[in-house]
């Protein structure tokens, strides 16, 4: 039992527990918007707060929330695990900066895309998972359909009995291709804005609240828009599965067929909503993880600075 506070009490662990507070926050803020861009993505059923009125009015508004368990229950440790490699690569890709200074803009957009590209490997299952159980009542719309799924382990055990290991990593690729520049744009326009909203804040950590709400917003919205189109091809071929037609056989059949069947803006469906969870969403997770940042470094008091060591 001596670990933990052991663990809490180096930077690395502090980092750890940080990215956790922030995964936690984000969820929570931000998954009903994420239930309506899977489905904006998935078909073509209308704007988005059409989408909204028909889910509460047939499903109720428990419907927004679905498969949330299966995220919540794994972010916590996957965007601590996130901020911890971020915070590790992000020096080791630019040695020359002392440890008192704030890493590089090289060191933090190459500290991200390393960061993303590593994330794919816990994040494939998560959201495969998650896509499933969000598109399930427009594979079964009777709430009583054999088939249906009553949570993300009844999911699971279903990929793997089918499909197998192979089965939970679908879309591990188009995955990885989407996260690994998305989190590069993602840091660097966080280290970017603050510094412009708050100069001298990235050494001082001193930055007001309202700093890490917009430039943490900032940077969802440069990650999302960076890479949507992935996205929606990812979207697209984990929704798949052998209970339903395979309409795809790959990341560019998916691509093409989506293109030729309903035009290049298809590429772009969802993407309001998408921005808009983003800039709610990313404000929480950078705000909940630097305050919590904080009170571990300084005991409480989140006026004074901090160095990242």
């Amino acid at each position: 039992m001596d670990f933990w506070p052991e663990f809490l009490a180096s930077s690395w662990g502090k980092e750890f527990v940080a990215g956790g507070f922030g995964g936690m926050a984000g969820i929570i803020s931000g998954y009903p918007l994420d239930t309506l861009r899977i489905r904006q993505q998935s078909t073509d059923s209308g704007s988005a707060l059409r989408i909204l009125r028909r889910v509460v009015a047939t499903e109720g508004p428990g419907a927004l929330y679905r498969g949330m368990a299966a995220p919540l229950a794994s972010v916590t440790f996957q965007n601590a695990m996130v901020f911890q490699i971020y915070a590790i690569l992000s020096r080791a890709f630019d040695s020359s900066v002392s440890a008192t200074n704030p890493p590089s803009y090289k060191g933090v957009a190459l500290g991200g895309v390393g960061t993303g590209a590593l994330q794919s490997v816990m994040l494939t299952p998560v959201e495969l998972i998650k896509i499933r159980l969000q598109l399930q009542n427009t594979s079964f719309p009777g709430s009583q359909s054999v088939g249906a799924h009553t949570g993300p382990i009844s999911v699971a055990k279903s990929i793997l009995k089918t499909e197998g290991l192979r089965g939970i990593y679908r879309g591990f690729t188009i995955t990885a291709l989407r996260d690994a520049p998305s989190h590069g744009f993602y840091f660097w326009t966080y280290e970017y804005m603050r510094e412009q909203l708050h100069p001298g804040c990235r050494k001082s950590g001193q930055e007001t609240l309202r700093t890490m709400l917009i430039a943490g917003g900032l940077a969802g919205v440069a990650s999302w828009v960076c890479c949507y189109p992935l996205d929606v091809v990812k979207t697209r071929l984990q929704a798949q599965s052998p209970a339903s037609p395979q309409k795809y056989n790959g990341i560019i059949d998916c691509l093409h067929k989506s293109v030729k069947q309903e035009g290049y803006s298809v590429l772009w469906r969802g993407l309001g909503t998408a921005v808009a969870r983003a800039f709610v969403v990313n404000g929480a997770i950078f705000s909940a993880y630097e305050i919590a940042l904080r009170c571990l470094f300084n005991n409480g008091n989140i006026q004074t600075g901090h160095n990242l060591e």
